[in-house]
């Protein structure tokens, strides 16, 4: 949709009929202050928390670890490959900036095909939480390497500038992570003594503004936003969701994915537009080298790592599972926003990363994404049920699933006595999932008596009725359709 209208605009502007160059382009301020911000809210709300917390271990290691393996091998790449003169040269300090930025993985084409084949939920939660981790790594490395770049780094050797590089991402990762955390268990506490379950509308409003003040807090103290609204997303979901109204509970998980939707769709058409946009400088060299490093950095970042942590793992990572995960490694939004924010001189260089970007990007959506679906398939890693499905029961809608909305996991309302029985008599629970279930949890969420729950029943069902009444008394109900309906 965004080329066809880039295509269109273009035309008209060849034609002298109108000038949209103003409209149509892309500012990376609004897409890390009002595009962003939703989008990595609402995956870190949205999340599986049993899965996630289940495979933290390996997701983290992954998202941070994998992610910095993968931008050294691409940034070394370019750095090296330019000094032999094979391709454009880059300083170190820009070719590290390129491999972190264009080392964030966005594998939405991947986790909708493996939604619709029911594949292995561990393969799904290790590529999903790597992804929603790595976006902030990502952010958080190419800052590191746009502030190395701003000082005056001439009188200082190599290992004091890896030392300097370290530092500055240990304190933007951990500092920013801290921060969201805390905010979201303060919000926590603040909806579990401050009842609002009887004003929806002022309880999805604090929801709102609690979900937006991480990030603010943390730009303000030069700290990664996009770290802290995740962790924020994440805890919030886990602790102070379920001090909520059921209404707000599902008025806040509609909200949140309606709203990702919008933006990450606003992101692809801006995408496409740039196109014929942005002017580009094309390097056949350079972008063939570069999509070969990335494929090779991906590579070196999955096989041993998956290798290493199968030492520890119960449930082991497979060659099959290793592959499909290296093949999921698409680019998509974060990589372009990134390389339109790099601030490189002279002007040719900005164009050159920019256009190499948006190929990359290109190539593993259509190429990558288009061909995952047969690799699975092929491979046989779908589970038995969906390997008996016909394929055109095969389902990639997002806007089907935005619909299905009502989670079982997201609409929990337990009282005392039925959480003691569900969760802290359990003997399976280990580590942080036992630590969580006997303190952390009854201490930041609200346990209902039974008139609670009775009153959120009553909401809803008058809610529901209410609704009902409105469908019934619109310009196309009528007594037939009722009888239909029933």
């Amino acid at each position: 949709l965004g080329i066809l209208m880039g295509a269109v605009i273009k035309i008209i502007e060849f034609k002298k009929l109108a000038n949209w160059k103003e409209e149509e382009m892309f500012r990376p301020n609004m897409f890390f202050l009002l595009l962003l911000p939703p989008i990595i809210f609402e995956s870190g709300y949205s999340l599986h928390k049993g899965n996630f917390f289940q495979n933290i271990g390996s997701i983290t290691l992954f998202a941070v670890f994998g992610t910095a393996i993968s931008a050294f091998v691409v940034g070394g790449g370019i750095y090296f490959l330019g000094q032999a003169d094979v391709i454009s040269k880059l300083n170190m300090t820009d070719s590290f900036a390129f491999g972190s930025l264009i080392s964030a993985v966005d594998p939405v084409a991947t986790i909708a095909i493996f939604n619709a084949l029911h594949v292995d939920p561990v393969l799904n939660m290790l590529v999903f939480g790597e992804s929603i981790l790595n976006d902030a790594v990502s952010i958080v490395l190419t800052n590191t390497a746009e502030g190395l770049t701003r000082k005056n780094m001439s009188d200082v050797s190599g290992w004091q500038t890896f030392l300097q590089a370290l530092g500055y991402f240990l304190k933007m990762f951990f500092g920013s992570a801290a921060l969201g955390t805390l905010t979201g268990l303060i919000s926590a506490l603040v909806l579990k003594h401050i009842d609002l379950r009887k004003t929806p509308s002022l309880e999805f409003g604090m929801m709102i503004i609690f979900a937006y003040l991480p990030y603010g807090l943390a730009e303000g103290i030069s700290l990664s936003g996009i770290m802290a609204i995740l962790f924020s997303g994440i805890v919030m979901s886990h602790y102070t969701h379920h001090n909520l109204s059921p209404v707000t509970q599902i008025l806040m998980q509609q909200t949140l994915r309606t709203v990702a939707f919008l933006c990450e769709t606003c992101v692809f058409a801006f995408l496409g537009l740039s196109i014929f946009s942005f002017p580009h400088k094309f390097e056949i060299s350079f972008v063939i080298w570069c999509i070969v490093l990335v494929l090779f950095g991906r590579a070196v970042n999955i096989f041993p790592l998956s290798y290493l942590l199968n030492f520890f793992r119960d449930h082991k990572i497979t060659p099959k599972m290793m592959f499909i995960m290296w093949f999921s490694g698409l680019r998509g939004a974060i990589p372009y926003a990134l390389s339109l924010h790099l601030d490189l001189e002279p002007m040719e260089k900005r164009q050159l990363i920019g256009t190499t970007t948006i190929i990359i990007v290109l190539f593993t959506i259509l190429l990558l994404g288009g061909s995952t679906m047969p690799l699975i398939r092929l491979m046989d890693i779908e589970d038995a049920k969906a390997r008996r499905r016909s394929k055109k029961d095969v389902n990639l809608s997002k806007t089907e699933k935005m619909g299905n909305t009502i989670e079982s996991e997201h609409l929990s309302e337990l009282t005392e006595e039925e959480y003691e029985a569900h969760y802290i008599r359990r003997q399976d629970l280990k580590g942080f999932m036992w630590l969580d279930a006997k303190y952390l949890n009854p201490f930041f969420t609200r346990r209902l008596t039974q008139e609670d729950l009775h009153h959120g029943r009553i909401q809803m069902k008058t809610l529901t009725n209410k609704w009902y009444e409105e469908v019934r008394q619109g310009p196309s109900g009528s007594e037939d359709d009722e009888q239909e309906l029933l």
